[in-house]
């Protein structure tokens, strides 16, 4: 089967993950080193899980001050050369994007940037550590990202909306979600 620029694969978990990740957290802290409103990088998502088979893209979270204060990294990350995703309905995150066709030939990067210690930063960081610690997790989880890779390999929100469910029940296993 042909794939196309932007279609959903997953590979096997790869042990540059975490040095791509630290490299790009790197270039980030070196980028703001004198800003204030960056309280923390955290490399996030399934290329964070050791052993879970992901899409080879690098997600990170900035926890921001606010995301009022974020507003002033928006061009600094454009620089590095991501595309800020500026029609986002959710005014709680900034969005970037490495590599994204047709600025790229495929995604590489993803830099969330969201409210220090907000709900969506504690929910990232509470279910990657969750998934840290109960690597019988780790099999579920990707039996079932394959399978919404097969079924929507052009549709990147449905392959998203698909995974709602398990990490909701993950969430509340780690005490995040009241049952």
């Amino acid at each position: 089967m042909k794939m196309n620029d932007d279609d959903i694969y997953l590979c096997n978990y790869d042990l540059q993950w975490p040095r791509l990740a630290e490299k790009e957290i790197g270039r980030l802290k070196a980028l703001f080193q004198s800003q204030n409103w960056i309280l923390d990088i955290q490399h996030v998502g399934s290329t964070a899980i050791p052993g879970l088979s992901a899409k080879p893209i690098i997600d990170i979270y900035i926890g921001a001050r606010s995301i009022y204060d974020a507003q002033q990294g928006i061009e600094p990350i454009k620089s590095l050369g991501y595309q800020f995703w500026d029609e986002n309905p959710n005014k709680e995150k900034l969005f970037f994007v490495k590599g994204m066709p047709p600025f790229g030939s495929g995604r590489t990067h993803h830099i969330h940037i969201v409210e220090h210690k907000g709900n969506y930063w504690n929910a990232v960081i509470l279910f990657r550590d969750y998934m840290l610690c109960h690597p019988d997790e780790i099999a579920v989880y990707a039996a079932l990202k394959y399978k919404l890779a097969e079924t929507f390999r052009n549709d990147r929100e449905a392959y998203t909306d698909g995974k709602t469910d398990y990490i909701t029940s993950i969430l509340k296993k780690a005490g995040f979600i009241n049952q």
